[in-house]
């Protein structure tokens, strides 16, 4: 069957309250006229303020929701939020590239909550590597980016990062480039600034720009406008309203 919505999957965490998540990725992706698909990889327990409880899925119990969606309707591109660890992630990409090679995958590193859970901790380099060279864009936020690499300088860990992939730095964290997404590809860094200061903060907004990110790319633009539109869109998302739950429509 031909569907007339290009689409996109998320394998992210469930979050009740909608604000992050799988949840909030589908809301992004039909957003943005994709057919959007989703898979556990955690049940979570949370509000947009507070983190009670986090249940991780195995490998197999990611798999078996994963292998019909890319079997049956053959995504273009995927986005993974919060993973259990390295070895998991690993398992998951090797069987995504080998079911579907020419798949964009998508990861926004989720190794913390806002809230204050730290999910990854221990990072293997080789095994990390390895995954990032079978990625199309990493998605950190200076913290996640700083974890990753084991470096201090911010731009100098993207950079580090960009030699196995396209890395997107985000700024919304950063103190020295606050709200300047920084996206380093084929040895170029462009910078992508926002459109206005002092946004309210969202639960989940990272979600949110790298699923319009995947959106974007599902849809057929360049990753460098694909970016750009998807800051803006998380922007517009940001000013929905002055809580912590976005408003999507």
């Amino acid at each position: 069957m031909e569907y007339q919505r290009n689409i996109v999957t998320s394998i992210a965490g469930l979050d009740p309250s909608g604000g992050a998540g799988i949840l909030a990725d589908i809301k992004t992706f039909e957003q943005h006229h994709c057919l959007g698909f989703g898979v556990a990889s955690a049940l979570t327990a949370q509000t947009e303020d507070q983190f009670f409880d986090l249940k991780w899925l195995s490998f197999q119990q990611i798999l078996v929701q994963t292998e019909p969606l890319i079997k049956h309707y053959h995504p273009a591109v995927l986005k993974i939020g919060m993973i259990e660890n390295l070895n998991v992630m690993n398992k998951l990409i090797t069987w995504l590239k080998n079911c579907s090679p020419a798949l964009k995958i998508i990861w926004d590193p989720v190794l913390s909550a806002s809230s204050g859970c730290t999910f990854i901790s221990e990072i293997d380099k080789n095994l990390l590597y390895h995954i990032l060279s079978n990625i199309y864009l990493l998605t950190p936020n200076t913290n996640e980016a700083q974890s990753l690499s084991a470096l201090e300088n911010e731009q100098q860990a993207a950079k580090k990062l960009s030699q196995y992939c396209n890395v997107l730095l985000k700024g919304g964290h950063s103190p020295n480039h606050k709200g300047t997404d920084l996206l380093f590809s084929a040895d170029k860094i462009l910078s992508l600034n926002a459109s206005t200061d002092n946004l309210p903060q969202k639960h989940g907004s990272g979600c949110i720009l790298s699923s319009a990110i995947a959106a974007n790319v599902a849809n057929g633009l360049r990753l460098e406008e694909a970016c750009f539109k998807a800051k803006r869109y998380t922007e517009k998302i940001l000013n929905s309203n002055h809580h912590l739950l976005a408003y999507h429509a």
